[in-house]
């Protein structure tokens, strides 16, 4: 069954928070999918993201924050669009209302489900660069690969292997070492 299976009816942000907190969706144009849960490879590759990204951050004593999954930005009211990316980077504290983060995040990453990688790969980078977010990172654990989305000036669209060190465009001394991740991974 593919991660994400559309429910048939539109939904509104009141009905979205009356859900159970267990319960784990994304609503584009306001209709509701279900996620699948992370594998242990996910969650591996995720943690080491998070932390990394978490050190660089703290630092700088700048005002960037890292959250991970799950925790919602919402993108759009009209129509209801509200996500849960893996990864995401907030920089502007305004858009934190200690629910979620409201508008669009400097920088995300989704760590590709098996069960349906068109949403990683296609149907959240149009949402993504539509709204605002300046770069987003697609991790593809089978194929070991790093698709690097970099939605200012002259776009980017770059795929990088496992064995690269890829800078992150929008931070001006942000370098991920995929190498280690991958050793990781296969430690």
């Amino acid at each position: 069954m593919p991660a994400l299976q559309p429910q048939p009816k539109s939904i509104t942000l009141e009905q979205y928070e009356t859900l159970p907190e267990d319960v784990r969706v994304e609503i584009f144009d306001g209709i509701v999918y279900d996620m699948a849960s992370p594998s242990q490879e996910h969650q591996t590759i995720s943690m080491e993201l998070s932390t990394l990204l978490n050190n660089y951050f703290k630092g700088k004593n700048g005002s960037c924050r890292v959250f991970h999954a799950p925790f919602d930005v919402k993108l759009s009211d009209t129509p209801l669009v509200i996500v849960q990316p893996d990864i995401m980077v907030v920089c502007d504290k305004n858009k934190l209302d200690g629910k979620r983060c409201n508008g669009a995040p400097d920088f995300i990453i989704e760590i590709v489900s098996p069960g349906n990688p068109a949403d990683d790969y296609i149907r959240k980078p149009y949402y993504y660069k539509n709204t605002g977010v300046r770069e987003y990172w697609i991790v593809d654990p089978r194929r070991k690969t790093v698709t690097v989305n970099y939605f200012e000036g002259d776009m980017l669209n770059i795929q990088y292997s496992f064995d690269s060190t890829i800078k992150v465009n929008i931070y001006q001394d942000l370098f991920i070492d995929f190498t280690e991740i991958d050793r990781i991974l296969e430690g």
